[in-house]
Parts: structure tokens; sequence; C-alpha cells
């Protein structure tokens, strides 16, 4: 697993909302780096976005087929997670949607995820969404979002242990009461993910069961209940509505898909795995279970507690099974490069490259391992994986952290503090803009692509100190 900035911070359409995302961007993303050195481990603090690559391709699954029965394009919706064990998922503007884990976890199977999926994509669909307008004052802004996400006010000063204590009591009846949508808005959505559940031949019982689980808490509810029973409250014509629908419906026992519920299996063994304890961990998955998914729990399982005899034999067994699984490869080059096997980490990130290329999270981890390394022979390899993770995902502060420490290796001082400038900007650390810029400006040869680049780095850092300064006279 790897952090990302969310999809909300990608391209804005204007320097003012830039400088609005940028520091958006910073209460996201400043458990991505803290000190200017990267790893590959994932934090799990509650709070946390989550963008993982083998999770994500799950969910994207789900996603698909729902999406063209709905007539919207392939890719247009982004969908996170973010750490925290309450039942929860929500729209927000962007075609963003964030499911909790906890959700995800105390799913029954894929098709109660997909039908939550079908529900709040109906949402977008209909404009039922959260509204950030790109005229609201940037601390408003940050203050929003960070509610949204449950990151504590305090990472807006640079504290990143700030970001610990997050969305608990107040602050998730705040978010639950935010995002409440009408009667009409949640029927509308219910009618959407009926529609598209008919249309690509899926059940709606997974709808129905889900719901009909939160209707049975719905009188318990307080601040420290599950927010999606006050953003999405249940009702009697609601759950009616459905039962209807899977009385007529032709695809109501429909058979969960085979694919989709494998994938289901590994993306809750995974999440299990590294949010449960160790011996929660194995309670549900124990040694007697040969399962795919439950040899990846064990393995994670000792990974995160460094009890690496134990977890490789697992990832070893999973290998010889499914050579060509880039996840397993994965996890093998973060366990090497946690026990400081660089080379061998290095071999397994390949390995792993040659069945999924354009992963980002695990180009990003290659390149760490060679940056760590500190051997000039893995520089040109370090940046080409960097480059290339950075062509897909532009606004990884991460990537551009690790690309300044390689440049910096290879003696490239200009393209080093350049690279620093790109990480500044998107975390909205704009005095280390101002102090990268000019040294980079002093190096970089002029009238190339990269210098261009960094007078617009430059113009948006001044714009914002100026505009900061206007609104504090």
């Amino acid at each position: 697993m790897s952090h990302n900035p969310t999809a909300a911070c990608r391209h804005p359409r204007s320097l003012r909302a830039r400088a609005i995302t940028a520091l958006a961007c910073t209460v996201f993303g400043v458990l991505v780096i803290g000190t200017g050195t990267s790893s590959p481990a994932q934090d799990f603090s509650v709070g946390t976005v989550l963008d993982d690559t083998e999770i994500g391709i799950t969910l994207q699954a789900y996603a698909k087929p729902l999406m063209e029965a709905g007539g919207l394009a392939p890719g247009s919706i982004a969908i996170r997670m973010v750490v925290d064990d309450s039942i929860n998922a929500f729209a927000t503007q962007g075609n963003n949607i964030y499911f909790h884990t906890g959700l995800l976890l105390r799913a029954k199977n894929s098709n109660e995820v997909i039908g939550v999926m079908a529900h709040e994509i109906g949402h977008i669909a209909a404009g039922h969404v959260v509204m950030v307008s790109s005229d609201m004052a940037a601390p408003n802004a940050i203050s929003l979002l960070a509610t949204l996400l449950g990151v504590a006010v305090g990472i807006a000063s640079g504290n990143p242990e700030a970001g610990m204590a997050v969305m608990m009591g107040g602050q998730r009846a705040a978010l639950g009461s935010f995002l409440s949508f009408s009667r009409g808005q949640e029927a509308r959505a219910d009618q959407f993910a009926i529609r598209v559940l008919n249309e690509s031949h899926q059940s709606t019982k997974g709808l129905h069961d889900f719901f009909d689980r939160l209707k049975g808490e719905e009188l318990l509810v307080t601040d420290n209940g599950d927010p999606y029973l006050r953003s999405h409250p249940m009702n009697r014509e609601r759950m009616s509505s459905i039962e209807g629908t899977m009385q007529t419906s032709p695809y109501t026992n429909t058979p969960l898909d085979p694919e989709l519920e494998r994938q289901h299996k590994r993306m809750l063994a995974k999440l299990f795995a590294f949010l449960k304890p160790q011996i929660t961990t194995l309670q549900r998955y124990p040694v007697s279970d040969h399962s795919v998914e439950g040899r990846y729990a064990r393995a994670i399982a000792y990974y995160r507690r460094g009890q690496f005899d134990k977890a490789f034999p697992e990832v070893e067994s999973l290998l010889a099974e499914m050579p060509k699984d880039p996840f397993f490869w994965q996890i093998k080059g973060d366990m090497n490069l946690s026990r400081s096997k660089i080379e061998d980490a290095i071999v397994a990130y390949r390995e792993s490259l040659k069945y999924l290329p354009d992963a980002p999270e695990i180009l990003s981890a290659l390149a760490h391992a060679a940056v760590e390394s500190g051997k000039p022979e893995y520089a040109a390899e370090a940046q080409a994986a960097l480059k290339h993770a950075l062509t897909l995902d532009p606004e990884n502060p991460g990537a551009w952290d690790m690309l300044a420490r390689s440049y910096a290796q290879n003696n490239e001082a200009g393209l080093s503090a350049y690279a620093a400038a790109e990480r500044a900007i998107l975390l909205g650390q704009f005095g280390d803009v101002a102090r990268y810029s000019m040294t980079a400006e002093k190096l970089l040869e002029k009238d190339t692509p990269t210098w261009y680049r960094l007078q617009d780095i430059k113009v948006l850092a001044q714009n914002y100190i100026r505009d900061m300064k206007d609104k504090r006279r």
C-alpha cells in the first residue's frame, strides 16, 4: 500500500483553486512525508487516506459494470479508502467516493460492497455531493476537507502527530450532519442503484442485506455510532422499494461472481492483516487455513511483527502457486526492504513490475530500494521508475521526494532542487518552494521544459504568499 493525494487533489483548474487544493493536499498528505525520508511501509493511523493498487483494482472492478450501466465514463470516479473502523461511505465533489475500512471489513461479500457503491455512484450521478467552492477562504477549505477525511485540525500547523487524533466522537457526528441527505435524495440514489444493478445483471440482495443490518441499529445511533446511519437515514419506504425490486427482478438470486469474490476475499485478508492485531488475524486465518487469502493474511501479520522466518514461507508458497502475481512479489520486496536486503528487494520489485508495469506504488517502491542502496549504478533505474510513476500520478509528493534524493545522489543539484520544489508545492510548504526554486533556477538550463515548469511553481508560491499577506491586513 502507498499514500497518494486524493483524486480531489488532481488537475485544479485555476491558480487559486490549485492553491486551495495544495493546502487540502497538505492535510491529506502530511502523513506521506514527514522528514524528507520515504518508506514503502503503509501508515494505518485512523484517518489516513489509503490508495492501495491491489485493492484499488478490486474496487474499480466492482465499479466498472455499474458505471457502464449508469452511462458514466470508465474511470471517471475515484474510489478511495479512509482508515476508520466505523461503517461509512460518502461521495464528494470531483467524483470521489470514500469507503471507510470498517465498512469493507464488515461486508459479508462482494455484492454488499457493490450495492453500497451503486448507491454512492447514484449520489454522484444526481449531483448529491459535498461541494467545496474554489472561492472559499483557504482555511475554511482546509477545515472542511479535514473534517470530511477525519484529519485533525492541528495538521494544518505542520505537526504530523496531530493527524493521529481523528474522526472521534463529535467529529463523526459533524461529518454525519454535513453529509446528510434528504429522503428524496436517498430515494433517487436507491433507484439509481437498483437500475444499474439490474442492468448489469447483478442482485440487489447485497444492497438490501447491508441496509437491513444497519436498519436494526438506527434507533441506537449516538455520537459514537456509525456515521452511515446519520448521513443515509434508513426508513421503511426505502426498504420496501428495494424489497419490491427483489421480488420482481430476474437477477435477485444470481450467484456471486466467482472472480469478484476471489478479489473480495484477498482484499479483506489484506486489510484485516494490516489493520488488526496479529493475534486477531491468526484467529481468523489460522495456520490450518491453506487458502490463498489465509496464507496472504498470515504473511502480512508475521511481516508486521518482523517474524520473517514465518512470513517468507507463506509468501514463497503463494509465489510457487501463482508466480506471476505482482502483489505477492511486491510484499516479498517490502519484506526484504524492511530487513535491509536491498538487492533482494530490487529483484522482487522488478519481478512485480513485469506483470504490472503501470503501478505507481510499485514503481515508487523499486525506486525507494534503489535510493536506499546508495549505489550510483541504480540511479538511472530509480529515476526512470519515478518519472514513470509521476506520469501516472503527477501529484505524489513521496515520488517527488525520492526523485530529489536520487538526483542529489547523482550530483544533479539543480534537478534535485526542482524535484524538492515540486514536493513542497504539493504539501503547501511555500517557504520551501521559494528556497528550492531559487537554487534550481541558478543551476538549471534556461528555456527548457523543466525551467518553464519551475517558473509556474514560483508564481503559484508567490501568489499564495501575497494572498496570505493581504488576508492578514
